[in-house]
């Protein structure tokens, strides 16, 4: 099967004449602008989700809660109503991070509200995982940028914050959760506590091979047919596959109760 033939049968559109270099770039420029404009937009929505669930919005309203105030008035599910709470969580986390840095007071002469973690090369998935640790992300970003910054080794330009910014999210979400302050006397306790953390974190991995598969905008009906065939290769029971893909995208160990744990 030809090269064409390939792209017909995958649904691609026919092959076009070469495009000019001068084209190409038009184009890539346009590309870029699109994307900065949904950069802007999700962060201007997490801002005014934050600020509506703060002012419980729904209460003039007449709605019993948060979940049917969005499914009324915006046609989306409870679940992704507080996906949206979870991003603009962490979004306000990380801002917050960065407005009380001194050194990053210059980086930016935009809105605010703009200034958000999509900014930085952050997938949504990525800040639901760690909005229930919003505050740890917070804490470390700042930390790191005030070692940078007293370190005199290296200037904080845009660059360099959102890698600290990246980093930073990407070692919050792979983490194990901190041991609680006091610790139970009994070494049984402890020790089962170890094993507890262990699998989490084993089935996060699981989990996030599952969202490899089956994206997190599938549902779980959805998902549960793209998922079968591969809990049944690696001898996993479906229902553990699905608890595993939500605890990836959530972080929230809930989700595995009544199947891993």
């Amino acid at each position: 099967m030809g090269e064409h033939d390939e792209d017909q049968e995958h649904g691609a559109e026919p092959a076009r004449p070469p495009l000019s270099a001068a084209r190409a770039r038009e184009m890539t420029a346009g590309l870029r602008e699109a994307l900065a404009d949904v950069r802007r937009s999700v962060a201007v929505l997490a801002a005014r989700v934050r600020d509506a669930h703060a002012a419980r919005v729904w209460v003039p309203l007449n709605f019993k809660d948060w979940a049917s105030f969005c499914e009324a008035e915006f046609a989306i599910s409870r679940a992704q109503a507080y996906r949206l709470l979870d991003v603009a969580r962490s979004l306000a986390a990380i801002h917050g991070a960065l407005a009380a840095h001194a050194e990053t007071s210059r980086m930016r002469d935009s809105d605010p509200a703009a200034a958000a973690a999509l900014d930085y090369g952050l997938s949504q998935r990525a800040l639901i995982a760690v909005s229930a640790r919003s505050g740890d992300v917070a804490e470390l970003i700042t930390r790191r940028l005030t070692t940078l910054a007293h370190s005199g080794l290296q200037a904080l330009d845009e660059p360099t914050v959102r890698a600290v910014i990246r980093q930073a999210v990407r070692d919050i979400r792979t983490a194990l959760p901190p041991p609680p302050t006091d610790p139970p006397a009994d070494p049984t306790i402890t020790e089962l506590r170890r094993v507890v953390d262990d699998l989490a974190a084993s089935t996060h991995q699981i989990g996030e091979l599952m969202l490899e598969v089956a994206p997190a905008y599938l549902t779980d009906t959805d998902a549960a047919d793209v998922l079968a065939p591969l809990c049944d290769a690696i001898g996993e029971t479906l229902d553990n596959g699905l608890a595993a893909r939500r605890y990836a995208m959530s972080g929230d160990r809930r989700a595995l109760h009544g199947t891993l744990l």
